[in-house]
């Protein structure tokens, strides 16, 4: 791991990349004790895939319930709420938009990949500067509780491959667009779907013919491998 981080921050410089555990990560998540989620790492390993461009993201496929229906991880984070289990493939390698949830977010790591986080407290004035955004790599075989309060997006690729991740989360979540119906909450106009509130960097184009708000400034940060 030490060997992949160093060629990663010397490939980086513009941007300081942490470990996951370094105790900078402390106030964006923390790391789980991966070993009942081997099983989940398997399956996604032989029966998904990296699509050829972008990524694929599948918010919940009941296959990947079975395997974590006995998680005393999951249950001890969530209390007992129901859940989803996904996953996100793919080859992106820039920050194009922020997100977060009313939540935690569980992500099981089945490949190496760096997260781009910030916190919510760094919103300010209904924006976000990307200087604010810190990069974390994490290794393969790794399991992160991500807090409700940190603002992430799409992993970002550090193999040619590109990566694989789980995304856990409580059931409904990104699974319908849906926006605010009055503006009752201090981020209420960032609500995009189904808990999940969204900011974007105006570059991710693909967002704005969704009518996301365009609310990062500064770079759209990209990682180099």
């Amino acid at each position: 791991m030490k060997d992949k981080l160093e060629t990663l921050r010397s490939k980086n410089p513009h941007i300081h990349i942490h470990s996951v555990f370094d105790p900078e990560f402390k106030r964006f998540g923390e790391v789980l004790d991966i070993r009942e989620f081997q099983n989940l790492i398997n399956y996604l390993d032989k029966n998904t895939f990296v699509p050829g461009l972008g990524n694929e993201y599948v918010p919940h496929l009941e296959e990947l319930s079975d395997i974590l229906s006995e998680s005393t991880v999951i249950h001890d984070i969530f209390g007992m709420i129901p859940m989803e289990y996904g996953y996100v493939n793919g080859n992106n390698s820039k920050l194009n938009a922020l997100e977060f949830h009313k939540s935690s977010e569980v992500n099981v790591c089945v490949t190496p990949l760096v997260l781009l986080l910030a916190h919510i407290e760094d919103i300010e004035n209904s924006a976000i500067h990307s200087s604010k955004v810190t990069a974390f790599y994490i290794p393969e075989n790794t399991a992160i509780e991500v807090y409700s309060t940190t603002l992430h997006f799409s992993p970002c690729k550090v193999v040619n491959s590109g990566f694989k991740c789980a995304v856990i989360l409580p059931f409904g979540t990104n699974m319908e667009f849906i926006q605010a119906k009055g503006n009752h909450g201090k981020y209420s106009e960032f609500l995009f779907k189904t808990n999940k509130w969204l900011l974007n960097h105006p570059e991710n184009t693909r967002m704005v013919e969704l009518n996301a708000i365009n609310a990062i400034l500064g770079e759209n940060i990209e990682i180099y491998y």
